[in-house]
């Protein structure tokens, strides 16, 4: 927020109530979407990744489209190429690499490798668009690279090592998709919530053409099978989604990244709790190291540009 926006805030008794709501908006999309690292974890016993993947994405782009109708927001977009490069990137291949990475990997761990995105983003913002690395950045960076490197363990050959590579490989999916997303802001400004709808279409269109390609087993159609799906459509894309908008109209945009920081920590917490994921020491240390070099580029966002 602006500085007069900060004071019209103190004096406003319903911008701060909005405030509130957005902080606790905030709360539900990380409990929800730190969650369903277990759920996309869980269902891959009855559905392969691609599968799945297409599954969750269509039903998440129709939903989000559903919303759109409700609220009587415009579904018009510019830019159809990009918004589809953008769909494969964002929606496509990083949903893909998740589910394969969670076939091997803790829900836990590949969260944490794969909210190594904005470490990809700086350097790449910086060679695509010539955005200036600053100070605390560069403190980030230093910090996510020793993490990520105590993590992966390249010294030892162990068997979880593909899993990670294709989680931080979704995380630079995820990286450049942001690229995208700016480039497309840049030249054609468009709202945030048919954006996402659309680029998760174009995405989730793909990912069907690669489940219809790609061998997989049939489909264990078992309750949990459908509470998954629904969860990820309903509730991971729609609510979430929502409520994430919410936020960044009622807070500093540094304010909602720092608070979605709670989105890994819930996947830690929720993997230990019901997968009985406990990290070794090395991979603990790696995962705090991520998460404090997030939250410095966090409170970054915070201290500096609203």
């Amino acid at each position: 927020m602006t500085e007069n926006a900060e004071h019209a805030s103190a004096r406003d008794p319903k911008a701060r109530r909005n405030e509130r709501l957005a902080l606790m908006a905030l709360a539900g999309m990380a409990l929800v979407w730190g969650y369903n690292w277990v759920v996309m974890k869980k269902v891959l016993a009855y559905v392969d990744p691609f599968d799945f993947s297409a599954l969750r994405t269509l039903f998440g782009a129709l939903a989000l489209m559903l919303v759109l109708k409700v609220l009587r927001r415009p579904m018009r977009i510019r830019a159809w190429s990009r918004v589809a490069l953008l769909g494969v990137l964002q929606t496509g291949a990083f949903s893909a690499l998740i589910q394969l990475a969670l076939l091997q990997g803790g829900a836990g761990k590949t969260s944490i490798l794969v909210y190594t995105m904005p470490f990809w983003v700086i350097p790449l913002a910086w060679a695509v668009f010539g955005e200036r690395i600053r100070g605390a950045q560069w403190l980030a960076l230093a910090l996510a690279a020793a993490g990520l490197l105590l993590i992966l363990e390249p010294w030892n050959d162990h068997a979880g090592i593909v899993s990670e590579v294709l989680a931080v490989a979704s995380g630079l999916c995820w990286a450049l998709a942001t690229l995208v997303a700016k480039w497309i802001k840049r030249d054609y400004p468009m709202d945030a919530l048919p954006l996402t709808a659309w680029q998760m279409l174009f995405g989730a269109l793909a990912l069907c053409i690669a489940a219809w390609v790609v061998p997989e087993r049939p489909i264990e159609f078992v309750p949990y099978f459908y509470v998954a799906l629904a969860y990820n459509a309903i509730l991971a894309t729609a609510l979430a989604w929502f409520l994430w908008l919410f936020a960044l109209q009622h807070l500093s945009a540094g304010m909602a990244g720092l608070s979605s920081l709670g989105v890994p920590v819930v996947g830690v917490l929720s993997g230990w709790l019901e997968l009985g994921e406990t990290p070794g020491g090395l991979e603990l240390a790696g995962m705090i190291l991520i998460g404090v070099a997030l939250a410095v580029i966090s409170l970054g966002s915070v201290g500096g540009r609203k």
